[in-house]
Order: C-alpha cells, then sequence, then structure tokens
C-alpha cells in the first residue's frame, strides 16, 4: 500500500479533501506575491497573503503538494546534496492549512490519523516535540491520542533567545507566529541517533517527518506576543521522507523517483556503479533545474538565473566525472515527466523549451569548463596548505563561468577549503569596477577620478546653466582645454541626461561666450555626470560657468522610444503572461531594443496583438504620472523593477494610466499620445528564453510604414496587380507554379518508365534471379523510388539496386519483389551498400533508400552487391 511517490501525495490529497479541504495546485518556484523571496521554499508561500490577513480566499480549508528550491542565499546546502540522505535542492512538501478555521485539536488528530491509518506507520516507531511551554498540545497529545508523556518532548529556546527555538516558527522579526509540533520517525537501532533534545539529535536515527506550525501570536515590534483574532495552522511533510519510510528505505535517494532517475542517467553516461554519488548528484538537478525553466527562469549570471546555472554546471560536471562525453543532461527529462506523474504537468506542457535550455547550458559550459579546470587543477597543485585563496577562486567564476560552490566541490573532493571570505571581498570590487567601468568610453575610463557629485535638472529643462567642476583629458584630470581636444567635462549642474536604465546619453553644446564644446555623449561616473565631446571652439577652464543645451530633438525622439518600452513591457506580460520579465533594452533616438523572457517564439497573431494593445494604450493619451516615493511603498504599489537596475531607498514611480506602473530614472513624454504610433521591426530569439523585439515610433515609425507600403506597390507592379490584389495574384502564381511541378514530375515518371523498359534489358541472373545493379547519371533523385517501381514491376521477380552520384552526395535505393523478401531484406541489401559510401539507410523489406558522402566509392560499392545476393541467394 502506498507503495510509490506518486501514491503517497494522491492518497495525502485524498485524505484532506474529504476533511473539507480545499486541494490547490502547487505555485510556481518563482514566488508570485513576495519580491524579497528568491525561490518558493515552503508550502505556506503561496498563502502568506492569507495568513496576514491581505488577501481572503473562498475557502477556509486547503492542502497542497507544493514543490519547493532551496539552493540560494548565502547559506545553504547545495554542497551536501548528493552527499547526505535527505539534502535536495528540489522537493515536494506536503502540507494542510487552516486560514482561521480548525487549530491545535484538529491539526494533530488530522497529523496522526493519516499517519497510522492511511499510512498505517506503526505507532511505536513514532514521536513528537512541542514547544516548552504548550501545555495545551502536549495535553492533545498525551490525552486525546494516547501518546505516554515520555514519547512527548518539551523543546525550549535553544537558539539563543527567548522564542528562538526549534519548536516555535516566526514569519519575521514581527507578524504571526506561533509554537511548532514536530513528528518524528524511528528508523531503528542500526542507525546511529537519538531523539530530538538529547545529544545524539543531529543522527540519523530519528528523523522529523512532519511540522505542524500553530499560528498563534502576533508579535510586536517591542517583542509582545498579541492572541491572534484567528489563529491559523501551517503543516508541512517532506514527501521525500515519508516515500522513503513507505518503501523501506533509509536514504531518499532509495525511493522510487531517485531510483528511477539514477538508472537512466546511469544508462546515458554508461555507469555500471549505482551507488556512486555522483549519479546521486544529477538525480537531484535534474528535478530542480527543470522545474526552474519551466516555471521561467532562465541560466543567467545574476539572481534566479545564476542559481539555477551554477545547478546546471554542478551536475554536468559531477556527469563529467562519471565518464560522460557528450551532452546529457537533457534528456534526462523525459524521464523525469514519466516519474513524476501529476506533479509534471506544467513541465510536460514544456518539456520541449526546458530540453533545449538544458542543453544549450550545457553545451556552453563545456566549451569553458576544459579550460578553467585546467586552471583549477594547476592552483590546487601549487598550493601551500589546505586553503584556495579567493582570488583564484573569483578568476574562475569571472573568467570561466565557475560558480564558487563548484570550485568548492571540487576542492573539498581534495581536502581543501576554500577562502570564501576573499572570494566575497573580491566579488565586491568587481562590482565597484563594473560600476565605473564602460560609464564614460573607452577613450576615457582608465584613470578617471572624481569627487564631483552632478545635480540633473534636465526632467522638466533641456537647457540649463551649470559650473565646470572637472575637465579629463586620455583620464587624467586637466584645468583647461583648447580648440579640437577630446575631454570628459564635468558640470555641477546639468540638464543632460547620462545613459542609464537602457537610455543613451544626449547629445547636445555646452556653450560660454564664443567657446563651444560638442557633448557627443553624456556618461555617469559614481555621482559626476561626464559631458564627452570636442572643444570645436574658444577655450574651456575649470570653473567656468556655461550654458548646458541638450539637442532637444534626439531627447525627444529618444523619450519616444522610451516610454513605449513600458507600455511594451505591460503588453507583452498581458498577451504572453506574467512570466515575461525585461532582460535588457536600449533606447536610442531611431529605435528601440527590449529584450525579455519567454520559452517561444512569439506568434504572429501575438505579436500583431501585442501591438494593437500599446497603439491603443498610445491612443488613449494617458498622463504619464512620475512620483518619488520609499522604494517599498514603490513595490506595495505594484511598480515593476527593471532588469539590471540598481535602486536608491527613494525611487522614481512612472505610472500610464492604468497600464503600466514601473520604476524608472530615466526621460518621458509628457502624455502617451506624443509617441504617435509604435511598429514592430522584428522580434527573435538572441539566447535561451530570451526574446528580441526591435520597434521604432513616431515619425520614424511613419517613415517605415511608408518604405514598406512602397514595397508593397513595387511588389504589385511586379504582378502587374493592384497593392490590394497582391496576395491573390501572389497565391495564384503560387498555385500555377505547384501544379507545373506537379506535370513535370508527371512527365518524369513517364520517363522514368521509358527508361525503365531499357534498363530491364540489363537484368542479369543470379542462382535463378533477375537482378539489375546500375549506376544512373542525369537522373533526378526524387525519381528514383518511381524508377524501381517500373522496373521491379517489368521483372515481374528480381531485385533492384540504383545509385545516383552527385556533388559529395550518394543517392540509393533498392527494390525487392514480394515473393524474394524472405531471402533478401532490401533494407540489409541497400544498408550493405551504402556503408561502403559513407552512409546509412533503411526502409521495408521491399524497399528501403539510403545516402552516402563519398560519391567516389559508389561504382566499387554497386559492383560488391552481385557477390553479396551470390551468398544470400
Amino acid at each position: 500500500m502506498y507503495k510509490t511517490t506518486a501514491a503517497v501525495r494522491s492518497a495525502f490529497l485524498e485524505y484532506f479533501s474529504k476533511h473539507g479541504h480545499q486541494i490547490v495546485d502547487s505555485s510556481s518556484l518563482v514566488p508570485g506575491n513576495d519580491p524579497t523571496l528568491l525561490f518558493t521554499n515552503a508550502g505556506m508561500n503561496q498563502f502568506k497573503d492569507v495568513f496576514l490577513g491581505m488577501d481572503k480566499r473562498s475557502y477556509s480549508r486547503a492542502t497542497t503538494a507544493q514543490r519547493c528550491v532551496r539552493a540560494g542565499g548565502k547559506h545553504n546546502d547545495l554542497d551536501n546534496v548528493g552527499y547526505t540522505a535527505r539534502h535536495h535542492t528540489f522537493f515536494e512538501m506536503l502540507g494542510n492549512f487552516s486560514f482561521g478555521d480548525y487549530f491545535k485539536e484538529d491539526a494533530i488528530k488530522f497529523a496522526w490519523g493519516f499517519l497510522t491509518e492511511v499510512l498505517q506507520l506503526p505507532k511505536e516507531k513514532l514521536c513528537v516535540t512541542v514547544y516548552q511551554n504548550d501545555d495545551e498540545a502536549f495535553d492533545i497529545w498525551n490525552k486525546q491520542i494516547g501518546i505516554p508523556a515520555e514519547d512527548i518532548i518539551r523543546i525550549g529556546d535553544n537558539k539563543g533567545a527567548p522564542y528562538a527555538s526549534d519548536n516555535f516558527w516566526q514569519m519575521g522579526d514581527t507578524g504571526p507566529c506561533g509554537p511548532c509540533s514536530e513528528i518524528f520517525y524511528d528508523h531503528g537501532e542500526h542507525i546511529w541517533g537519538g531523539r530530538p533534545g538529547t545529544p545524539e539529535e543531529d543522527g540519523d536515527r530519528f528523523i522529523e517527518i512532519w511540522n505542524i506550525v500553530f499560528m498563534q501570536f502576533n508579535r510586536q515590534a517591542d517583542g509582545e506576543m498579541l492572541p491572534l483574532p484567528k489563529p491559523s495552522v501551517d503543516t508541512g511533510m517532506g514527501i521525500e521522507r515519508i516515500s522513503a519510510i513507505m518503501q523501506g528505505v533509509h536514504s531518499n535517494y532509495e525511493i522510487d523517483v531517485f531510483k528511477t532517475l539514477i538508472a537512466k542517467t546511469a544508462e546515458i553516461i554508461g555507469v555500471t556503479d549505482l551507488e556512486a554519488k555522483s549519479l546521486r548528484v544529477i538525480a537531484d538537478h535534474i528535478r530542480s533545474c527543470a522545474f526552474l525553466v519551466a516555471d521561467g527562469v532562465m541560466p543567467s549570471n545574476e539572481g534566479r538565473g545564476y542559481v539555477l546555472r551554477r545547478i546546471i554546471r554542478r551536475a554536468v560536471r559531477h556527469g563529467y566525472k562519471l565518464g560522460a562525453n557528450d551532452t546529457f543532461f537533457y534528456k534526462l527529462v523525459p524521464t523525469l515527466v514519466e516519474v513524476m506523474g501529476d506533479a509534471a504537468k506544467e513541465l510536460k506542457a514544456l518539456q520541449n523549451v526546458v530540453e533545449k535550455a538544458l542543453k544549450a547550458e550545457e553545451e556552453q559550459f563545456a566549451r569553458t569548463l576544459e579550460r578553467g579546470l585546467g586552471i583549477l587543477d594547476g592552483a590546487l597543485a601549487e598550493l601551500e596548505g589546505k586553503v584556495l585563496d579567493g582570488e583564484t577562486a573569483f578568476k574562475l567564476y569571472d573568467t570561466y563561468g565557475f560558480p564558487v560552490d563548484l570550485t568548492a566541490d571540487v576542492c573539498r573532493e581534495r581536502d581543501i577549503t576554500v577562502d570564501e571570505v576573499g572570494f566575497d571581498a573580491a566579488m565586491e570590487e568587481q562590482r565597484k569596477r563594473a560600476q565605473a567601468a564602460g560609464q564614460f568610453g573607452a577613450d576615457y575610463n582608465a584613470g578617471l577620478k572624481t569627487d564631483a557629485d552632478s545635480h540633473f535638472c534636465g526632467y522638466q529643462d533641456t537647457t540649463g546653466e551649470g559650473k565646470v567642476v572637472a575637465i579629463f583629458v586620455d583620464g587624467a584630470e586637466v584645468e583647461g582645454l583648447m580648440p579640437n581636444q577630446e575631454a570628459v567635462v564635468i558640470l555641477d549642474n546639468t540638464p543632460f541626461y547620462a545613459e542609464s536604465g537602457g537610455q543613451v546619453g544626449d547629445k547636445g553644446e555646452l556653450k560660454a561666450g564664443d567657446s563651444l564644446f560638442e557633448v557627443a555623449d553624456t556618461q555617469k561616473y559614481a555621482a559626476a555626470i561626464g559631458h564627452k565631446g570636442v572643444l570645436k571652439a574658444g577655450s574651456l577652464k575649470v570653473g567656468q560657468s556655461v550654458a548646458a543645451v541638450v539637442n532637444k530633438k534626439l531627447r525627444h525622439r529618444t523619450e519616444l522610444n522610451h516610454s513605449v518600452t513600458h507600455l511594451l513591457h505591460a503588453a507583452l506580460r498581458q498577451v504572453l503572461g506574467s512570466h515575461v520579465a525585461q532582460k535588457g533594452s536600449l533606447v536610442q533616438p531611431e529605435r528601440l531594443r527590449f529584450d525579455f523572457s519567454h520559452f517561444e517564439a512569439v506568434k504572429p497573431e501575438e505579436l500583431k496583438q501585442v501591438e494593437d494593445l500599446v497603439n491603443t494604450q498610445i491612443r488613449r493619451n494617458h498622463q504619464l504620472q512620475v512620483a518619488e516615493m520609499d522604494i517599498e511603498q514603490a513595490k506595495e504599489k505594484g511598480a515593476m523593477a527593471l532588469f539590471g537596475e540598481k535602486y536608491d531607498t527613494t525611487v522614481r514611480v512612472v505610472t500610464m494610466g492604468d497600464f503600466s506602473i514601473e520604476l524608472c530614472g530615466g526621460t518621458h513624454v509628457t502624455r502617451t499620445g506624443d509617441i504617435g504610433v509604435f511598429k514592430v521591426i522584428s522580434e527573435g530569439g538572441i539566447a535561451a528564453g530570451i526574446r528580441r523585439i526591435e520597434a521604432v515610433t513616431g515619425a520614424a515609425a511613419m517613415a517605415y510604414i511608408a518604405e514598406q507600403q512602397q514595397e508593397l506597390h513595387d511588389a504589385a507592379a511586379l504582378l502587374k496587380s493592384e497593392a490590394h490584389t497582391v496576395v491573390a495574384k501572389l497565391k495564384a502564381q503560387l498555385d500555377h507554379s505547384k501544379l507545373l511541378e506537379k506535370e513535370i514530375a508527371q512527365l518524369k515518371s513517364k520517363l522514368a518508365a521509358a527508361a525503365s523498359a531499357d534498363l530491364v534489358s540489363e537484368a542479369q541472373d543470379i542462382a535463378g534471379v533477375k537482378v539489375l545493379v546500375k549506376q544512373l547519371d542525369g537522373v533526378d533523385a526524387g525519381a528514383l523510388r518511381g524508377l524501381q517501381d517500373e522496373i521491379k514491376q517489368k521483372l515481374g521477380s528480381g531485385i533492384v539496386v540504383l545509385g545516383i552520384a552527385g556533388d559529395a552526395k550518394v543517392n540509393l535505393i533498392a527494390g525487392v519483389t514480394k515473393d524474394l523478401i524472405g531471402k533478401v531484406k532490401a533494407g540489409e541489401l541497400v544498408a550493405m551498400v551504402a556503408a561502403q559510401v559513407g552512409g546509412k539507410g533503411g526502409g521495408r523489406p521491399d524497399m528501403a533508400q539510403a545516402g552516402g558522402s563519398q560519391p567516389e566509392n559508389l561504382a566499387a560499392a554497386l559492383a560488391s552487391v552481385t557477390d553479396w545476393l551470390a551468398a544470400k541467394l
């Protein structure tokens, strides 16, 4: 009974459904209601707002089998995965929840009933814990359930502070919290370990299988515990742990799900030792990686994508340790879909996308792994002591894409640790360099240092007055400029927008009397705004006041394209789904480029829907609302933070009607109607799961439409039709072409029939069987099949082998009449010939085709047919 993981999952959900619980599907691994959470890591995540009173559901009881990932954050157990019995990156949490409905008594009875009545676990194998002063829970276990007092363990504040206990749960420093009651299973005396609360509690004998959280209090900022008006329940039971118990094994890696994945991995790689720890690592990691991709996470160098990337790469490296010499990881996805059953519905729907993403990442990693491992091996060979320095670990990460935990994994196998403090310091220095690098252009980056603080006054105006506070030539600070000198000029006050958030820097002029500095670009360095350009006339000195004049025409065009990216982002999410997230942009006066996450190519009808939606919002002529507020307040309002952006505690929130709200420091139009019109130029993929749209607005869009219209008129002229009848005329031309192609094919067939009459006369006799073997010249490959049919028909009984040699290509066909297929199979015959011309093929016993790449060997290959048939006949 319930010997499979799928059976346990179904039994759990059915049990609680019968007790009035709403079965709720697992939420995404990317939390939809908590931007501070890296991944969904507990069953209660999707109900957080319900517990906080911010959301109300139509049900007061729920049950789930929630997919979870725990592999991110500074403190994670990724390096233990595969080496211990119960560490995983991905796991399923079975849970039942009460939102102000039942409380301790029912929660305890439900848990005990499922374990002892449904799963029929021996009661003597179970013990429980309660919070030290939770007498209510103690009495329920003791007096109502009947557990002896000695099997109920009180756990107090064992984490250094009041209410800091293994048996006291809290959502945060304030808010809902309460005591817990945990249920442990005794795996037996043959396994070392003791009960919870004993010095031996870290052993593997007694394993926690169920945790019941009683949300009883609302913790105040001063630490006071106020009773919640509607006490609630949150429970969790790891399906892997309970499945191990039901299947009579101690390690989670011995349950059916992992045994199947481990066996398949071994089969793909060619491993016979099923106890290899690397097989466990791969079997665990395929679950987290596949489900993360299915939920919209793609490998990248930051955030969730970085966590996914390092898990994939850890799995691939363990595959290499086992001897894998080709891409293998993605090949586990079909087996995963099968073994996960109903829990993999979303994964199955996106199986193709998941396989492509994993394969692409594996191929990319393979290109860098060999060199990186060589560097690491060299560093370890020269290492004195047992600690690898952080600089080397960082170089591997920064240059070769090695996550630090992958480096640590290799080191751990040699009893070496990594200086993580040094790595973190190098990482911080890299972040500082990244902020400085590329901000002023290649000619002015090196050595450019300034403590200047520029004020940007360009949100409302494109002109302003400023004082020159610093001038840099070739990275060195100077006091003044002469005509034709290139420089970076920093002002204390400027209307010039410095490149940021995808919006390019402004162009324009700095004027002072007869002096003219032409600004070709504007960049930011720390708190300073630098104007990059050339002094065209006069002179310019530090301390001099100048008039700063932005090129208003270029700024306006840029603003059109910037504002429309907000509308485009919102439209894509509305049409394609909320998984769409901006992954980069470039906003220029001429056009815009917008990168976003999406699993597949955008269909033409979807792209049209997006375009129409954006133009509808333009015509609605929304007044743009811009407000500065605390970043947390902005998030509460639903403002989206953009990819790659860094925000201060106070942010600008740009709102366009009821359609778009985003955090943005760029410049924008006053009303959406200013944009005029939006036109998509192209859409395509640029990386696994990342798409790119290029588009134009305003006058550029009108010019593009006019150009397209002219091309339509030109096409109409070529077809000798009107523009509005081009499609119909073109369709008629294509239909006519197909008809001509059909007639040509019929003529070829007739020619083949005529040729077959001549060829039949060349048939030879082999053991009483008529055999025709012939290399043909000037015959189309497409005519081979019809020709061999004609020859077989004329022979009545016989064997045909025909070949065509072209430019580095061979086409073969073999035919055997029905009466002879007991002696000779066409597939075997054509395969024998194909092997001699660098190819392979196959087909039915009476007809088979093949190809090859060595036309120079065709004559000899065909000559071998006679002896081969003589042996068969």
